[in-house]
Order: C-alpha cells, then structure tokens, then sequence
C-alpha cells in the first residue's frame, strides 16, 4: 500500500492535567509484563522470558475507560482524514499504558497482523478485524528522560533484513509532553531503551474490517 504520509502527529494536544491523571490512574492498577502476540496469556517458562525480553522490555497496564476514549478518538479521526489514509475502523482495543524504565525497550516491530482477530466467540466484536491505525501518546516530556527515543522505518519488510540507515527516521515530534502520534499499523516501528528517568506513553489501536 502506497501512502504520502507515514504518521500524523498533534504536538502538545493533551492537557498537563489529563497526561497526569492517567499515569496516576495507572500506577494504581495491576502492573504485567510487556509481551508479543506469539505468547498469549498464559504463563511463561524462564527461557521464554528471557527470549521475550530480547525482543521487548516493559511494563504495562491495561486501561479501559470510557474518559480515556471520549479525550483521544477525534484526533484518531482527524488524523485519518488529514493524513488522506481514510481508513475505516470501528472501535479501539483497551489501552495499553506502557513505562519504560532504565535500560527498557521494545525493538523492531509493527502492530498489524496478517490475519485478522480469530476471537473463539464470533460474536466479539473484534473477531475477523485487524489493527488499522495505532495511536502513541507521550504522558512524560522528552526531558524528564534520557533514551528512549521513537522511530519509525518506512519499509515494508522487516528492518533487520536491510541497512536501517538510509530508511528510519527519528519521530522527534512526539517529546512534548501531550503530544500524539498517529500512524498505520503496518508501519514499522521501534523504541529505544531509556537511559535515565522514566518515560510514560499510552497506546491504542484501533480496528477494522481487513484492506481489499
């Protein structure tokens, strides 16, 4: 797919007041382990854990709050509609609040799948939808830690296959804190591990129908 614009960002588009109510909210919520897709819920053995890790270093809340939704879906639809992807979706998975702390990470990866959701229960309403569009909000401000730092490789086959030099570009417009990054969920992305302090982020996706 063939796309002028790779994301689509609001600098400084959410409130001081609204960043910290969420990282209060969820620091006062159960806390797992960062995961991929290929692991599921059930519990790990030491060496996948370890093999995990390689790939993806954090911690993580699951939110699922009306308020949250209500403050970021326009900008999803904005976003959408000024980037010219025009995208149908129908709804958003639960919010995914994400610390990174020292020497945390999350490497190379892009959030579609190549199948869409095959739910058990036909009716959930996330069966046969895929991630769409993928949403990151910045809660901390880029100065309150060091590292850390977003990018993006506009490819669409696996970084680690090529010279990632000529193709990621650093997404320098997400450290203001409140600022939003809106993107295809196709496109790769990663996140460089934190060198100092703490950075917040809230992400969400947002499903639809598969590409025809």
């Amino acid at each position: 797919m063939n796309i002028s614009n790779h994301y689509w960002y609001f600098k400084s588009a959410l409130t001081p007041r609204f960043c910290d109510e969420v990282i209060a909210y969820a620091n006062n919520q159960k806390e797992v382990m960062a995961r991929t897709g290929g692991y599921g819920d059930r519990e790990l053995s030491k060496q996948e854990v370890l093999d995990l890790k390689k790939k993806r270093n954090s911690d993580l809340v699951w939110l699922n709050d009306t308020w949250i939704y209500k403050e970021l879906h326009p900008f999803v639809h904005e976003a959408n509609r000024n980037a010219g992807w025009n995208f149908d979706w129908e709804r958003s998975e639960s919010c995914q609040f994400t610390k990174y702390k020292l020497n945390q990470y999350y490497d190379w990866h892009c959030d579609g799948w190549d199948k869409p959701y095959d739910r058990k229960d036909p009716n959930n309403p996330e069966h046969g939808r895929i991630r769409k569009l993928s949403m990151t909000c910045q809660l901390t401000d880029g100065s309150e830690y060091e590292g850390g730092e977003l990018e993006f490789d506009f490819r669409n086959y696996d970084p680690h296959m090529r010279d990632e030099s000529k193709h990621k570009i650093q997404c320098k417009e997400i450290l203001p804190k409140g600022s939003i990054i809106v993107f295809p969920s196709f496109v790769w992305h990663r996140v460089k591990p934190v060198t100092k302090g703490v950075r917040y982020s809230l992400v969400v996706w947002h499903l639809g129908k598969p590409f025809r």
